[in-house]
């Protein structure tokens, strides 16, 4: 006989399991062994990738198991201290000495530690979407009558608290990460019920900045770069907006990626059978190894999966606004960090979108990248976990 107990216990237990979330986790985490696998027949390491993967991965889902003994509350009451944790430790990256923060290809971006390396910039962009969701709880609760000085100092503290990590990350420097901070917080001051006419002004404002910069820098490419730009982000540029004007060196990680991916036609070569090398094949170039293997179908697939999890972190974070927008922030910032993820490394891959060492999340191969992105994907978790409980309470 069951007790009402045990009932009770079983039923507690169900919350936890988010059959959605478990599926697209387990897919995603097929895909990218199957596509690390076959970039590994390219020998450019010695490595055995697949394996460190699964190990990325198996950490992974043991943190997002352990957030699980944290609620929303006492997340929102951490985020300040997590957040300035993360502040911290880009700061001490860039005061460093080289035995443990060497530079490596012009960029000091990595903890270069015994037996493995750390990038912090990965881990703050969870801290900011964290900070950045509590500040906009708080406001809120502060200010029930929103109005435009009220609006305009949300917006205020929200680019503050963007900006703050995003300087830190371009001393390093990595603008390709500084800009998905941008996206991410974008995103958020968006969706967070600021005056549309303080957005749209600030929209135009910095689609005008970024036009300017990018036409200067075009017309200009020797003055941009005696003014602090980097030659390498100067090449990238001009190779986007005009790739025959190129030398082959500067178009070659394009060339290759691109020659791969089209060489899959509809099925792919299937396993084990790539043809078309070129560098960072298990990591930013993925994409390309995935559609030489298995074609447009596999192609489209994947990102049918991306289209999924996109799906249920926009449906997640409307449902749960009416009694926890802190969580529903959590959701949208977790949703724009893979939006941006995908948008540009897909995009890079067909050449829609400058090249950038911005890796395809929860595909690509990478310690940081894997154990960041499953911290927010065990946020999102948790939030998923007391959505079901508070609808459970209502509907009893």
């Amino acid at each position: 006989m069951i007790e009402n107990g045990d009932i009770a216990m079983s039923k507690k237990q169900s919350y936890y399991i988010q059959n959605d979330f478990i599926v697209l986790f387990i897919l995603f985490v097929c895909v990218s062994l199957l596509a690390i696998y076959n970039a590994q027949q390219l020998e450019q390491y010695d490595a055995n990738f697949v394996l460190q993967q699964i190990v990325w991965f198996t950490l992974g889902a043991g943190i997002v198991a352990a957030i699980q003994f944290f609620d929303m509350d006492q997340l929102y009451k951490a985020s300040p201290y997590i957040y300035w944790f993360g502040v911290l430790i880009l700061a001490v990256l860039l005061i460093s000495p080289e035995s443990i923060a060497r530079t490596v290809n012009g960029a000091k971006s990595w903890f270069h530690l015994p037996g493995f390396s750390i990038q912090p910039a990965e881990f703050a962009k969870i801290s900011t979407i964290l900070f950045l969701a509590a500040t906009i709880n708080k406001h809120k609760i502060k200010y029930e009558i929103s109005s435009i000085k009220t609006d305009t100092y949300l917006l205020a503290k929200l680019i503050v608290i963007t900006m703050i990590p995003v300087l830190l990350i371009m001393r390093q420097p990595d603008f390709g990460t500084a800009m998905v901070y941008l996206f991410i917080a974008g995103m958020i001051i968006i969706l967070s019920g600021i005056d549309w006419k303080i957005i749209g002004a600030l929209i135009v404002g910095i689609s005008g900045i970024i036009a300017a910069a990018l036409g200067f820098i075009i017309r200009f490419p020797e003055l941009a770069q005696e003014l602090g730009i980097a030659g390498y982000q100067v090449d990238r540029i001009l190779t986007w907006f005009d790739p025959s004007q190129q030398s082959s060196d500067a178009t070659f990680h394009f060339d290759r990626a691109y020659m791969a991916l089209g060489s899959g036609q509809l099925f792919g070569k299937g396993m084990g059978n790539l043809q078309v090398p070129f560098p960072e094949a298990h990591t930013d170039f993925i994409f390309s190894v995935i559609g030489e293997s298995f074609g447009f179908i596999g192609s489209a697939v994947v990102i049918f999966l991306y289209f999924m999890l996109l799906y249920k972190l926009v449906t997640l974070g409307l449902n749960v606004y009416k009694h926890s927008p802190f969580a529903a922030y959590i959701s949208f910032g977790f949703l724009s960090l893979l939006l941006i993820h995908v948008f540009q490394n897909i995009g890079m891959t067909l050449g829609i979108m400058p090249v950038t060492g911005i890796p395809l999340l929860l595909i690509s191969y990478g310690g940081s990248s894997v154990l960041s992105t499953m911290i927010g994907f065990g946020l999102v978790y948790r939030v998923a976990v007391e959505h079901t409980i508070q609808n459970d309470y209502l509907f009893k």
